[in-house]
């Protein structure tokens, strides 16, 4: 198997030991069908256990007092295959991530391809805390806060919550993205600075968009009042602040890494004259 893909690589090669463009087309394809089978794998999979995971979500609103219905005869179905084309695609993101890196592996250096690596890992780990994070702290508060509503007799007289199962799996689902997503930032930070693409400059500089763009978000995703927006915003600045604090320092070691390569063909241009 070894020796069939070593003849592959070198008919993709000219004598320059180049890859050709042909040879980089197969590659892409090859990859892609990777990433295609694991997904197709993965719902397969998330199909057979679909059920078992509505059940899931559906026992946290339960606790809350939520009742929940599908208001049309396919909406129960659909939902199933939805969540499980949702779950198999964040279970094929490592993946997709990582044939991108092999593809992008051959034009970067050693020092790079190790971040990336580092990154590909403790990629999959921080999106898995903001999952919890929003799982076990905001979603609780969120849907309790909602669920009491129904309470404000003078608000909404005798209206009884019966939520439909699609309306509160989107909502779920939203707040995993966004806080998993969120979670992601201060390692988007460092492989960004370790790549000189992001500096302190620019993080300092955008800093108040950045806070009047995270409590937009907050307004928008949270229930209207202003202690669910907070326990959404405030998570969202301090890894903005960590993110920036990170920066900073990754990038200093960059610029002294530099600094001294430089330092270091100096003296060799020195010794050879």
């Amino acid at each position: 198997m070894t020796l069939k893909r070593q003849k592959t690589e070198k008919k993709a090669k000219n004598d320059e030991g180049i890859m050709t463009v042909s040879g980089h087309l197969k590659e892409l394809r090859n990859r892609i069908a990777v990433i295609v089978l694991v997904f197709v794998v993965a719902v397969v999979f998330f199909i057979t256990i679909a059920p078992n995971l509505i059940v899931f979500f559906q026992d946290m609103g339960v606790r809350y007092g939520y009742e929940f219905v599908f208001i049309a005869p396919q909406e129960l179905l659909m939902q199933q295959f939805r969540l499980a084309a949702i779950c198999a695609l964040v279970a094929d993101s490592p993946v997709i991530l990582y044939e991108i890196y092999g593809f992008m592996r051959p034009g970067l250096s050693k020092s790079e391809n190790a971040t990336l690596r580092i990154a590909l890992l403790l990629g999959a780990f921080f999106f898995c805390i903001g999952i919890l994070f929003a799982y076990f702290i905001t979603l609780p508060f969120m849907l309790d806060f909602l669920i009491g509503l129904k309470n404000d007799q003078v608000l909404l007289g005798s209206i009884k919550a019966s939520i439909s199962i699609a309306s509160y799996l989107d909502f779920l689902l939203l707040m995993f993205i966004i806080f998993g997503v969120m979670f992601e930032m201060p390692l988007l930070s460092v492989v960004l600075s370790r790549f000189g693409l992001l500096t302190p400059k620019i993080m300092t500089k955008i800093r108040p968009f950045a806070i009047i763009l995270i409590f937009i978000v907050a307004a928008i995703v949270t229930p209207p009042d202003v202690v669910s927006q907070i326990m959404v915003a405030v998570p969202m600045i301090l890894l903005f602040l960590l993110s920036t604090l990170l920066c900073r320092i990754f990038y200093k070691k960059k610029k002294a890494k530099e600094a001294a390569e430089e330092d270091g063909e100096e003296e060799d241009a020195e010794e050879s004259e």
